[in-house]
């Protein structure tokens, strides 16, 4: 979802869902940041905007953008969030030039609840790709809810990291034991690096005894040919249901011809996954058949 949302029709959500002594209160500091252009009094009203609405209220969504309206559900977004947000954009929508490295800063001095938002709805941003840098920075925490604002269900990533830094968020989420099937294109930004890279890692858990997501393998089905092809007839026959679900799916989707010669010899999980039964969002579940 690139940004084409503009700070007005955020602001058309945000007054029905707050007073209007807080509209009154958000468009006067507004006025007065824009009027003599000033990070310190953004950055102060960013903060202080969780002294005017209480941060556990969520959005009441009526009919409007479907994209916008399905996001924030998807995140069951809080007032407090889009408040935040829609403060970034209407910035940024008068003054690009002077407030771009300034939003940008804000992951530098934004506690973690502010740093949460930034990222949750960085692609919503004007000029979401200014920012980059700051997303790419945010995949160095431990902090599983500042990780997952930016991994999960953040369209983000997928269109603006390269390689490289799509590897880097894909592997930590592994390692961090994050849901990967919360990250958003991971079929469309699949690549030959990342499948050695999750062989790899595949191989060193094994060697230590410790098991591997079933999900992990998911970016691999174009590129298994030798020892991709060897860790898939390990997966098929795993005592593990799951992972033998995981080695047909990669198979199922596979373009090479040695994967789709491998799954012939299970024809019951090709099946399964014809009619639907079997997908990347279930694999893990006892699936009923009856």
């Amino acid at each position: 979802m690139q940004s084409t949302i503009s700070a007005d029709q955020l602001l058309t959500i945000l007054t029905t869902n707050i007073s209007e002594d807080t509209r009154d209160w958000i468009s006067e500091k507004l006025q007065k940041i824009l009027s003599e252009p000033s990070a310190r009094e953004l950055y102060l009203t960013y903060s202080l905007l969780a002294n005017k609405i209480d941060k556990d209220t969520y959005l009441e969504l009526s009919d409007g953008d479907p994209d916008l309206t399905n996001y924030f559900k998807q995140h069951n977004t809080r007032v407090l969030e889009l408040a935040r947000i829609y403060l970034l954009c209407a910035v940024l929508e008068e003054d690009r030039s002077y407030f771009s490295p300034k939003v940008a800063n804000l992951i530098q001095i934004a506690d973690t609840s502010e740093l949460e938002t930034f990222l949750r709805y960085l692609a919503l941003l004007p000029n979401a790709e200014d920012f980059k840098n700051a997303a790419v920075e945010s995949l160095r925490t431990n902090i599983a809810t500042v990780f997952d604002a930016i991994s999960s269900r953040n369209p983000y990533p997928a269109e603006y990291f390269n390689d490289q830094q799509w590897n880097q968020m894909y592997l930590k989420a592994a390692f961090m034991q994050r849901d990967l099937n919360t990250i958003l294109d991971a079929d469309k930004r699949a690549n030959a690096d990342l499948a050695r890279i999750i062989s790899d890692y595949a191989h060193e858990r094994w060697a230590a005894s410790r098991d591997v997501d079933p999900s992990f393998w998911r970016p691999v089905s174009n590129f298994i040919e030798e020892g991709l092809l060897d860790d898939m007839k390990r997966l098929f026959a795993s005592e593990n249901v799951a992972e033998n679900r995981a080695a047909a799916l990669c198979c199922f989707n596979s373009d090479k011809t040695e994967a789709q010669s491998l799954l012939e010899g299970y024809p019951d999980l090709k099946e399964e996954i014809n009619s639907g039964k079997i997908t990347w969002a279930n694999i893990k579940d006892q699936i009923s058949y009856e």
